[in-house]
């Protein structure tokens, strides 16, 4: 029995006196490379497809004899033996270390002795990340850098930053420790409001994490100036109305309480403007409430204010229409209704008298014909205007154109009709 650390020689005198024989072709040992992670067991395996019952041996990278056979030469209680007989040879180590990586050799007795080499990979599993640099808390404007780490790993890890559920992208730097590496990753950030409650998550990404992936959350708070935003209750608010006026204010540390003043002062009515925390009510409004509104907040990083003018219309003279239904409703004419939309009111006769399109026909048709009137009016007025002008002058009858030395009509008109041919005629020129 061979024990101890020391490698076992052999003479081949001594080996075939113990039954080895010379191989024969075809008696060679088949062995895998194996991976497995540190903590975890390693099973290694030498077959041989052709044997003749000649002996095998497993050897570590340090060449010392792990197990000729079924017998232990290397006292380590993690190597265990797991099967042994002419065609194979299964050894077990557990609680694998880093150390225990190399090149294992499984050898077969034959003459020459023939050997085959599997290599046994071990996987360093990376710690459990840190981040370090975040500062609690922050404040707006800020530039931090957040800085991750995990050592352990082999081979080198990956980091991935995320930003809540959204992946960023950071620095990355890798540092061998031995047949370790220490692999940290930055991020650079620039702190707003906007960051205030957000994660910041470190995963590692590993061969060797297969399960459960090694991950840091830091959560970033935040603190900055409030913001300050009014909202009302009504867009038009009127004599005798409700209105609320909410003062929304948004900062880190909160800026509670809130300061409500009108036009520069204290509230004047307090009956009616009542202050409930952040909300201003005005139970009834009137026109003595007109003026502009400030509200104002405030933390020790610094103060803001909000500005509402409030107008207070007249209220309505004429009361609304009744949302009461009527006792007995007149049913519509189903005549009437065909193969329209019974909410048409052009179709239901039930006409809406403040409608704007509905007598718009009419009130063009008016206009139209009284343009028409008017046009020809101005028309006629030109027409005689023109006719007056060119019929304008002196007319004479016969009798007054022998009126001249004549002693009554008779002779006036015998005095006309000679004398016409000498008579200087007055013509009219037309143009």
């Amino acid at each position: 029995t061979l024990t101890g650390p020391r490698r076992a020689f052999f003479n081949w005198s001594s080996l075939c006196s113990r039954g080895f024989r010379v191989g024969i072709s075809g008696q060679y040992p088949l062995v895998q490379n194996m991976t497995v992670t540190e903590g975890g067991t390693a099973n290694l395996t030498c077959r041989v497809e052709y044997n003749d019952n000649t002996s095998l041996q497993w050897s570590n990278p340090a060449q010392q004899t792990l197990f000729f056979g079924d017998k232990k030469a290397l006292r380590d209680n993690r190597i265990e033996l797991v099967h042994a007989s002419w065609s194979e040879l299964t050894i077990s180590i557990s609680d694998v270390t880093l150390s225990d990586e190399g090149m294992y050799t499984c050898s077969l007795f034959t003459m020459p002795v023939r050997t085959a080499k599997a290599y046994l990979t071990v996987l360093g599993v990376p710690e459990k990340p840190e981040i370090d640099g975040l500062t609690k808390p922050a404040m707006e404007g800020d530039h931090i850098t957040l800085t991750c780490m995990t050592q352990g790993s082999k081979p080198a890890a990956d980091l991935r930053w995320f930003r809540n559920e959204k992946e960023i992208k950071g620095a990355k730097e890798v540092n061998a420790s031995g047949k370790t590496f220490t692999v940290r990753s930055s991020l650079q950030l620039h702190v707003d409001r906007n960051d205030d409650g957000v994660a910041y998550t470190c995963k590692v990404d590993h061969v060797a994490l297969t399960q459960t992936p090694q991950q840091a959350t830091e959560v970033l708070e935040v603190h900055y100036a409030p913001r300050v935003d009014i909202i009302h209750s009504l867009a038009v608010p009127q004599e005798g109305q409700y209105l609320k006026l909410e003062c929304v204010s948004k900062g880190n540390p909160s800026p509670d309480p809130v300061k409500w003043t009108k036009d520069g002062g204290e509230l004047p009515d307090l009956d009616r403007m009542i202050v409930e925390g952040r909300e201003l009510t005005f139970t009834s409004l009137n026109k003595t409430d007109n003026g502009t509104y400030r509200c104002e907040a405030g933390n020790h990083l610094g103060t803001s204010s909000a500005e509402y003018v409030l107008y207070v219309y007249d209220a309505p003279t004429t009361p609304p229409p009744s949302t009461t239904p009527p006792l007995h409703p007149i049913p519509p004419d189903p005549t009437a209704l065909l193969g329209t939309h019974a909410s048409d009111p052009t179709v239901t006769g039930n006409r809406d008298p403040n409608a704007v399109g509905q007598h718009g026909t009419d009130h063009a048709l008016i206009g139209g014909v009284v343009a028409v009137v008017v046009f020809v009016t101005l028309c006629l007025i030109i027409v005689l205007g023109r006719y007056l002008a060119r019929h304008k002058g002196t007319y004479l009858t016969n009798e007054a154109k022998g009126a001249d030395d004549a002693p009554d009509a008779d002779t006036a008109i015998i005095n006309a009709e000679g004398n016409h041919a000498h008579a200087e005629e007055k013509k009219e020129y037309f143009i």
